[in-house]
């Protein structure tokens, strides 16, 4: 088992790092600063001027797309050691290089799926970054944790389809440059339970589509929001429809096996941050006489978060090999596992940096209040942990199921 990376690999990660040391991380205060403003104005899911500059500069040095394979070359394994260096700036780097998700789902959905007309129509601005998508799926009335619960209508009527639903956490639903949805409701509620559901193209200015209202994590107001939205009597054509009625269990699967990969070596990238920040803040105070770097229990806060970001590490490079060898099918049960344990891990890490942080660790003068809160709901997103759980068991218990 290798876990090195392609010499095209290794060429981004150095272009990567030259980037985020030149141009990411300078750009952050920026970016603070410039939401402060634009949440003055009213305007709290404007995107900051800053951000399509960086996506300017990161296109001109070729960092651009870099999480589909059939534009970069890169395989999952290394596609990985990129997405863990754009974590350790999850706000600027994902988007400035057009590796953020939803989109980044959405594209690889329309690149399997979609027709030459909905590439052309969608998937083309979504690549080039003139546009945002979001992923509707979600649904407060049911337990979304299984997808089969999912209840929004989309019934034919002739040449169309008409949607009816309630759907919220809708991730980048706020954002002006949120184009379109694809939303997952169900089209034959009496097929066999895993061909209920289908995908379905719906543009955001679609007669019948209501925001409600963006849904804060922990009081934080994201730039791109999450939404609660309804959709009354939406009509959109045939055409709009992804793949074949029923397919829309097997397609979202499809999108979240190299998905998982991306979200857990973020996570990974946001634990390294932490980790940095908890040992720069222990060499700096001294407390009974010593540094904090030189208390015993600050020690083993340090150790801890370095071994549990590099199991996780391993864990997480371990899957991508597979998906890259035998596919995300093979690869199921790892895949579920470090979506549990790469969110664990990070938690763990921001939560001790808060400790040795004091009471400015809960503060917004440092950024480890908000990194915990969006990592958080890393243990919700693409299914809740206990989800993730049941699939690991299934998968050990089938082992001896057959003997």
């Amino acid at each position: 088992m290798d876990f090195a990376v392609s010499s095209a690999a290794q060429d981004y990660i150095k272009r990567l790092e030259e980037f985020m040391d030149s141009h990411i991380y300078p750009a952050e205060k920026v970016y603070e600063e410039q939401r402060r403003e634009l949440f003055a104005a009213g305007k709290p899911h404007t995107v900051p001027p800053v951000v399509e500059d960086l996506k300017v500069e990161a296109k001109s040095r070729g960092l651009w797309n870099l999480f589909l394979p059939d534009v970069s070359g890169l395989s999952n394994v290394d596609y990985a050691h990129l997405a863990e260096i754009m974590g350790r700036s999850g706000h600027l780097a994902p988007e400035a290089t057009n590796c953020a998700a939803p989109d980044t789902g959405n594209m690889e959905v329309l690149h399997m799926f979609g027709t030459p007309e909905q590439k052309e129509r969608w998937l083309r601005p979504l690549m080039d970054g003139e546009i945002r998508s979001a992923f509707a799926m979600t649904e407060p009335a049911v337990a979304s944790s299984d997808a089969t619960n999912i209840s929004t209508e989309i019934t034919r009527d002739g040449d169309d389809y008409v949607i009816n639903g309630r759907k919220w956490w809708i991730s980048g639903a706020a954002d002006e440059r949120c184009k379109f949805f694809i939303l997952m409701g169900k089209t034959d509620p009496t097929a066999p339970a895993h061909r209920h559901q289908s995908q379905i193209l719906v543009p955001v200015d679609t007669p019948g589509v209501t925001i409600l209202r963006n849904l804060p994590v922990f009081g934080y107001v994201d730039q791109h929001g999450h939404c609660e939205i309804t959709f009354e009597n939406v009509r959109v054509p045939v055409s709009n429809l992804i793949g074949e009625e029923g397919g829309g269990f097997a397609i979202a699967q499809a999108r979240l096996g190299p998905g998982r990969i991306h979200h857990c070596m973020r996570a990974i990238g946001v634990a390294e941050k932490a980790l940095e920040l908890m040992c720069k803040r222990a060499m700096s105070r001294t407390a009974f006489g010593r540094t904090l770097a030189e208390q015993g229990v600050v020690r083993q806060q340090i150790a801890e978060s370095r071994m549990e970001i590099d199991q996780a590490r391993l864990y997480t490079l371990y899957t991508a090999h597979l998906i890259d060898t035998v596919g995300a099918k093979g690869a199921r049960s790892e895949i579920a596992a470090i979506k549990v344990i790469a969110p664990r891990a990070c938690l763990n890490v921001i939560d001790r940096a808060i400790q040795v942080h004091g009471g400015g660790g809960v503060s917004d003068d440092f950024p480890l209040a908000s990194m915990y809160a969006h990592a958080r709901t890393l243990r919700l997103a693409d299914g809740p942990d206990e989800v993730h759980v049941r699939s690991v068991a299934r998968q050990e218990l089938g082992k001896y199921a057959a003997r």
